[in-house]
């Protein structure tokens, strides 16, 4: 399995030259079988308009899998290029929401006018939009495990995909303290999330504060990365990559990350330029 990130930053963008090195996208992964074209996305955050570029000149043939509906998962889907073509197909999958409004019109409310000039149904192209439930399911030759995850302000999933050879934890958006301060302080290292990074290759956290920021993430939904190690540590995971980045934390800022850290897992900070390659598990 290869993943591309292709947007790492959380709530908005971040533009300007100190955002150069890291990126300054909304959330966005894009996960293809070996070398081949991506066929599964995680997130439609702005970063998915990078994806195109991956794609030429084909158009994209595959599936979107939402977290959640909040604008930095969403923002860049009717932007996807690669997407908006005649000979495109585009299977958008999202939380089923809790109020049995449906997952189409629950995408729509942000997509559509007065907010938005067109519907999704409005793009060229074969698309379709669906909701899920917690459980298992197979999409784009993918495994998917989708957890319900603490997030303020709407049903939110983490997602666990495996190509039967390794394992990718994706949870951009977490807010463990809802549940509880946990051992640490720093929220509960509840069952959902133990079981979507349980011995993951690839742990794709959210690391939107330091712990010293505790309560304005609490407040927005979020965790800090102090969370995100220590849940790879007790989960078993490989590797942790920290994710969804506060929009005004510089790449200097950034580049000081690590040395914050428990490094006893082995640890990245996302950037846009990031692809990972997985290969099969030697256990």
């Amino acid at each position: 399995m290869r993943v591309h990130f292709l947007g790492v930053r959380g709530s908005t963008n971040a533009i300007g030259a100190e955002f150069l090195r890291y990126g300054g996208n909304t959330s966005c992964l894009a996960l293809a079988h070996d070398d081949g074209a991506p066929t599964l996305i995680l997130d439609a955050g702005t970063g998915i308009r990078r994806a195109t570029a991956l794609l030429a000149p084909a158009p994209f043939d595959g599936t979107v899998l939402l977290t959640h509906l909040h604008w930095d998962h969403v923002q860049g889907l009717p932007f996807f290029a690669a997407g908006d073509r005649n000979d495109s197909r585009v299977t958008v999958l999202l939380p089923e929401p809790h109020d049995g409004s449906g997952p189409r019109v629950a995408l729509e409310r942000g997509i559509s006018p007065p907010h938005f000039p067109v519907c999704p149904e409005e793009l060229r192209g074969r698309w379709s939009v669906h909701g899920v439930t917690p459980g298992t399911f197979e999409v784009e030759g993918f495994e998917v495990s989708a957890f319900e995850i603490p997030h303020s302000g709407g049903r939110t999933y983490g997602y666990r995909v495996s190509d039967g050879e390794a394992v990718v934890s994706y949870a951009p958006d977490h807010c463990p303290t809802s549940i509880g301060p946990g051992p640490d302080g720093w929220g509960e290292y509840h069952e959902a999330a133990l079981a979507l990074a349980e011995r993951s290759d690839l742990l794709v956290h959210d690391a939107f504060a330091f712990k010293e920021e505790l309560a304005s993430a609490t407040f927005l939904g979020h965790s800090v990365v102090e969370y995100a190690t220590a849940l790879a540590r007790r989960a078993s995971a490989r590797r942790v990559v920290f994710f969804h980045h506060h929009p005004d934390r510089s790449d200097e800022q950034l580049d000081e990350l690590a040395a914050r850290v428990d490094w006893e897992v082995p640890t990245t900070v996302a950037t846009e330029s990031l692809v990972v390659d997985l290969g099969a598990r030697a256990d």
